[in-house]
């Protein structure tokens, strides 16, 4: 742009120099600086609008109606905007609400909060008065701004607000965090400065030559101008524009939003994606995967739709079925009846939504299951028991009996039990039954997953007869001696279209690196499940585990995969860091920080590496904001994250990023070939300039002609020099103008008093009919450079396959273009007050028809190039020729 500025400041200045000197013969100058402003103008506002739109999308995101907290201030409950809270301030907060503050908590009653767009993990976490780490982002007392509070109640100081809250600081990373150049703004950068230093060069010779032959000071600044014209390519500024413009509309179609339209390109160039887990690999909900019963492993469907099945026909699956329905507070909200069940809100902690999600696909009715079973006791979980218990009467009136069922984590479930339910019948749980416990335990728990432990216990009508006082502060009920029934595991399942989707990236040549807040077992199973760590890659630990070893004996380069947590990252140098991104091309980063995320991010930009970056959680901004492409979710996504980054995937699926891949891999080489089909113009532009000066033959080719096939045209080779000087001098010696008596002929043609000018056949010519005959020449020769770019675009479809393989009509809005060139040209000739505004006059049919010819060429040339490119891949050939 800055160029174009240039050139039509020059071009205004060469104007008011000819004003100033009395000469107003002509306007050429005025209307080529009008038409290079309006050009950038026009492809700014191409840009604006696709940013405009997409800032309106991504405004649709925001929550307009302020957040309330509930404050308790002079001993009166107020209803007030979370933006009027103070340090100081006492709240409350109830499951459903967002946190208002960072608050420290001084009273709760089952209070859960998700704090994964700020840790990244799935898992929700327990919040009491109680000071249980020295970090604040692990302490159990300290409830976060912006998190989600699950279920029970809370009581909290609020100790900081604003800039001040942890969400605060990590925003504040993120806007210190400067804006990279773009590749494809880094490369256009590069492609211009070496265009503009040509322009000078080339024009400043011209302006010498011409000078120095006797040429006024103005008709030398001419001469600068329409070299720097020529030179530069006004066409590229449009032709980038649209074509990221029309890329960004495809991929919008695609749930796809782009910020920048720069990122378009920059997707297709990324060498590593630096992923989130939670919520971008993930679904980001707890899912029931397995379950031990009868001393067997189970696996349950994991899918978004969860309609798979297993074995439902033992009597200890309907036992287990029935504890994990019973033991559990979760509840869907009401009226979503006709809502598939995987996509249903629940009120309830994660887990406990998994399982009720579980138990209403298997069972059918889960709520109404509860109901048949009326509860008459509960003691809900506890960090210090560890385990939730209820008591329920029987759905059959003539069994008085009640039925205490017990959940919880599986090795304190199991040491309150002394038998164990195998296909309907209760075994004593002896040591081998303990063992295979162990096994089970081990085998779900290293696959990164949650495991829950199940029992059950029928408490006889003598003791516990119907209507009987349970007390759960007094436990007057048995809480050991209960019957094992199974163990039930969850994870948080990666996306059906993830795995796919990273096997397309790695034969794309493109690294997945995931990088989360999550548990390094459980990062490491997920990555494992998706293909991030592939089948056959082990870790050094993996290494030493199979060699029976320790790990400090192993050669770490002998390990393809890596799994890093938090800790390991924090003792590590730069250096260090850039050495294991080298040395193992799968990598896992676990209990990352964002500042950690942050120096992943530049260590692999230090690599050479062109990284995107896709998260949904405020922990995600800073590495979002640092990367050459930031990928936000727009569902799950938190208005941090989507502030930061450049793409927003309105979907929140890994795999859209692919699409995003190959868009930017097309317009790419699609720019490329743009490029090569701009530049291959400037030999017949400046042909005639070249050709006036030495040979001084009359202009044929105009200032205003050439912005024209600029950026109507823009066309290729050589050959289109020879078109148009073949249809120049037909059109010359048609009126009299033979070539031998136009050289030497440019003072005399160009002489305003000389008004009896003779041509070859002795007739008089006035300067107005020489100005007349000279814009003919002018349009002559701009329809031979449009004809020979008929040809050249259609070569230009393919670099490699033969137009006729590649067929010349299956583009269709190739061929509206097509059509659209020739009737600018058209109107151009034909309209009425051409030649007073752009120099075009109207011309015979046949001077279309010189250039043909050429335009074969042009054809054939190509076609044999392209021959040689597929009989020779890889050869000089191919390497010098393909664009």
């Amino acid at each position: 742009q800055c160029l174009m500025w240039v050139a039509a400041a020059i071009c205004l200045i060469a104007f008011a120099i000819q004003a100033s000197e009395g000469d107003l013969t002509t306007d050429d100058n005025l209307y080529l600086a009008i038409a290079l402003i309006a050009v950038v103008v026009v492809t700014g506002c191409f840009g604006y609008y696709q940013e405009f739109k997409s800032t309106n999308i991504i405004a649709s995101f925001k929550n307009l109606v302020p957040q309330q907290a509930t404050v308790i201030r002079d001993g009166d409950k107020f209803q007030i905007n979370a933006d009027q809270l103070v340090v100081g301030d006492l709240v409350e907060m109830k499951g459903g609400d967002r946190v208002p503050a960072d608050i420290r908590i001084l009273a709760a009653q089952g209070c859960k909060v998700d704090n994964s767009s700020l840790t990244g993990e799935s898992e929700p976490q327990t919040r009491s008065p109680e000071c249980t780490h020295e970090s604040p982002l692990e302490t159990r007392n300290i409830a976060f701004f912006s998190t989600m509070c699950l279920e029970g109640t809370a009581q909290g100081l609020v100790v900081n607000t604003g800039d001040r809250t942890i969400i605060g600081r990590i925003a504040s990373l993120a806007s210190g965090v400067e804006n990279e150049k773009t590749p494809i703004a880094i490369e256009i950068e590069h492609f211009v400065d070496i265009i503009a230093g040509l322009a000078i060069l080339f024009g400043a010779t011209f302006f010498i030559v011409a000078m120095c032959i006797g040429y006024t000071f103005l008709r030398a600044m001419v001469f600068f101008m329409a070299i720097v014209v020529a030179y530069v390519p006004e066409g590229l500024l449009a032709t980038v524009t649209v074509c990221l413009s029309l890329t960004a509309k495809r991929l919008a179609s695609k749930n796809c939003v782009v910020k920048n339209l720069e990122a378009v390109e920059t997707l297709g160039s990324t060498s590593v994606i630096c992923s989130d887990k939670t919520g971008t690999l993930t679904q980001n909900r707890m899912t029931v995967s397995h379950l031990w019963f009868d001393n067997h492993i189970h696996t349950a469907d994991t899918t978004e739709d969860q309609s798979g099945t297993f074995d439902q026909s033992s009597e200890t699956w309907r036992a287990l079925c029935r504890v994990l329905t019973l033991c559990n507070r979760a509840a869907f909200k009401s009226g979503q009846d006709a809502v598939p069940v995987p996509k249903r809100i629940v009120i309830g902690d994660a887990s406990e939504t998994a399982l009720l999600k579980f138990s209403e696909l298997t069972l059918g009715n889960a709520m109404g299951y509860r109901d048949r079973f009326p509860k008459v006791c509960e003691i809900p979980f506890n960090s210090t028991n560890k385990f939730q218990l209820s008591i329920h009467t029987l759905e059959d009136p003539r069994d008085p009996r009640h039925l205490l069922v017990m959940k919880g984590a599986p090795e304190r479930v199991l040491e309150r039990c002394s038998s164990i339910l195998i296909k309907g019948q209760e075994l004593p749980l002896d040591e081998q039954w303990r063992e295979a416990f162990q096994t089970a335990y081990l085998s779900l728990g290293g696959l990164g997953e949650r495991v829950l432990g199940f029992c059950q216990l029928y408490l006889n009508e003598k003791d516990y007869p119907p209507g009987y006082a349970f007390d759960v502060e007094d436990m007057n009920f048995p809480s050991s001696g209960l019957c094992f029934a199974g163990l039930v595991s969850m994870i948080d399942p990666p996306r059906a279209t993830v795995p796919d989707a990273v096997l397309k990236c790695r034969t794309a040549g493109i690294r997945v690196i995931m990088v989360t807040g999550d548990h390094p077992i459980t990062a490491k199973a997920i990555a494992a499940s998706v293909g991030i760590i592939s089948e056959g890659s082990e870790t050094v630990e993996d290494i030493a585990a199979r060699l029976r070893v320790p790990v400090d004996q192993v050669n770490r380069k002998d390990a393809r995969a890596c799994v890093i947590n938090g800790m390991q990252l924090k003792d590590m140098d730069p250096s260090e860091l850039v050495e294991a991104l080298r040395t193992h091309p799968e990598m896992v980063f676990a209990r990352t920080s964002p500042q950690q995320k942050l120096v992943i991010v530049e260590s692999c930009q230090r690599l050479g590496a062109i990284v995107a970056v896709t998260g949904d959680g405020v922990n995600d901004s800073p590495a979002l904001k640092k990367a050459d492409i930031g990928v936000a979710m727009g569902i799950a996504g938190s208005d941090a994250a989507k502030n930061a980054a450049d793409m927003i995937l309105l979907d929140d699926n890994f795999a859209s990023i692919v699409t995003g891949v190959e868009q930017g891999r097309l317009i790419f080489d699609n720019l490329k070939k743009s490029i090569a089909y701009t530049l291959t113009k400037n030999i017949p532009e400046l042909t005639p300039y070249l050709i006036y000066i030495t040979v001084s033959v009359p202009l044929p080719l105009g200032c205003i002609t050439i912005l024209f096939i600029e950026l109507c045209t823009d066309i290729v080779s050589a050959i289109q020099s020879f078109a148009g000087f073949t249809d120049y001098f037909t059109a010359m010696a048609q009126e009299g103008w033979f070539p031998l008596l136009c050289v030497g002929l440019r003072a005399q043609w160009e002489d305003h008093h000389l008004q009896d000018l003779q041509d070859s056949y002795g007739q008089e010519w006035t300067f107005g009919q020489r100005l007349y005959q000279q814009y003919t020449c002018y349009t002559v020769f701009f329809i031979s450079i449009e004809v020979c770019q008929i040809a050249d675009v259609l070569i230009r479809k393919t670099r490699r396959l033969s137009a006729f393989q590649q067929g010349f009509f299956r583009n269709k809005i190739l061929v509206i273009a097509i059509v659209f060139q020739v009737c600018i040209g058209c109107f151009l000739c034909y309209c009425p007050g051409m030649p007073n505004i752009f120099n075009f006059m109207p011309i015979r049919f046949q001077w279309w028809l010189v250039p043909l010819p050429y335009g074969i060429l042009i054809f054939v040339y190509d076609e044999i190039r392209k021959l040689g490119v597929r009989c020779c891949p890889g050869s000089w050939w191919d390497q010098e020729l393909y664009y």
